[in-house]
């Protein structure tokens, strides 16, 4: 595998991520605690993987240009200009949602991820949608 294929493979993480996440809070849901929590470590997994390879791919490919033109452009931007300040602030509200859970500090964990899922759910979606604008639909990207 060579580094341009990376944003595949890192988006499959995401996605991964993402039913796991959706997976975690139905099981939460219904009351299953166990599968919860399987599954949300699983989440975990495959963002920590995710962000490991998105940030390889990065600093070795560079910066990535949107190459979409017309109404595209401002329709990816916004969704770019949305997505990068809350996966920015996710992560550290993650943290703050799974480190009262480790601590079985249970009330604190679930005021934390009535925040932060949402967010993580948002983040991931976008991030999807990001890869395949850039990469799919209108790309391949121009590398600058």
């Amino acid at each position: 595998m060579t580094v341009l294929e990376l944003p595949k493979l890192y988006t499959l993480f995401n996605a991964a991520a993402l039913l796991h996440i959706i997976l975690g809070l139905v099981m939460i849901k219904i009351g299953q605690k166990k599968p919860h929590i399987v599954s949300m470590v699983i989440a975990l997994l495959f963002s920590t993987a995710f962000l490991g390879c998105y940030l390889y791919y990065h600093y070795h490919a560079g910066h990535v240009k949107f190459a979409g033109t017309g109404i595209t452009r401002p329709i990816y931007f916004t969704i770019l200009f949305t997505h990068i300040p809350l996966a920015i602030l996710n992560l550290p509200m993650i943290i703050m949602t799974v480190v009262p859970a480790v601590r079985h500090r249970f009330d604190k964990h679930k005021r934390m991820a009535k925040w932060t899922v949402p967010i993580w759910l948002y983040v991931s979606v976008t991030g999807i949608i990001v890869y395949l604008m850039c990469y799919v639909w209108y790309g391949p990207p121009i590398r600058g």
